[in-house]
């Protein structure tokens, strides 16, 4: 912990990973493709990732970037990749479920929490996009959900409101489930959000945009040759902000 903050790093490669531990944080969100918004990792990435760490690692489980209404196939291989990446050693399984009419999905979503269980199980920022927060929260906790990553919808660039609103949550849910904040975590803002949440823990990626020097020569307008990577500079920065944080 840093200044009595537990500090999640959202990874998306090994490197990442090293890099998060390197500079004390206290757990990993591993994922790939971050710039896709996060996706399943592999069970490769997993365990080379707890070869190379000693921290806590929890996996999010996603098989796409768009939406969490998923198909009866699609929710099979969320439920396989859960077990699969739970029995080679990840610490918890991130995670969410949406009905058509962007409502939590509580047969699925208790479906997944018994899957997961004993480890951790972690709602993802998909609750973000529902409509009733403190209605969402309850199904959550009833569906025995350890934690949610929320931005309080609007975090970024809204940072006050967002805020508020996670406040307000932490305030009256902070016993019954973890109200993790994250998303638009920076230098500048860190110290805000801390303040105006009251928050105990907070979720970060310090992302640069890192590139493949294999795809200069592809540098055009319709070739990608970056993608999202953890700084160490700006996970530094953002550690000591925290450190100096007066709460």
């Amino acid at each position: 912990m840093v200044n009595n903050i537990k500090i999640e790093v959202c990874c998306g490669s090994i490197n990442d990973c090293i890099v998060a531990e390197k500079c004390n944080a206290d757990r990993i969100e591993l994922n790939q493709a971050l710039e896709l918004g996060g996706l399943t990792p592999s069970v490769a990435t997993l365990t080379t990732a707890k070869k190379y760490t000693s921290i806590p690692i929890c996996c999010m489980v996603k098989p796409r970037h768009i939406g969490s209404c998923y198909t009866e196939e699609e929710f099979e291989v969320i439920i396989a990749d859960a077990k699969n990446l739970i029995a080679h050693g990840a610490d918890g399984i991130v995670f969410g479920f949406l009905n058509s009419d962007g409502t939590i999905d509580e047969e699925r979503t208790s479906k997944m929490v018994e899957t997961i269980h004993p480890k951790e199980a972690i709602f993802n920022k998909t609750f973000d996009t529902t409509e009733d927060f403190e209605k969402s929260l309850q199904i959550l906790i009833d569906c025995g959900v350890d934690r949610v990553l929320t931005m309080g919808g609007s975090i970024y660039p809204d940072l006050e409101a967002g805020c508020k609103i996670l406040g307000e949550l932490i305030e009256k849910y902070g016993t019954q489930i973890e109200i993790l904040p994250g998303g638009g975590v920076q230098e500048h803002n860190v110290q805000e959000i801390l303040s105006l949440t009251k928050a105990n823990q907070i979720h970060m990626t310090a992302k640069y945009m890192a590139s493949d020097p294999s795809r200069s020569m592809f540098r055009t307008k319709h070739e990608a040759t970056e993608y999202f990577a953890v700084s160490e500079s700006n996970l530094k920065a953002i550690m000591k902000k925290i450190a100096e944080f007066q709460q």
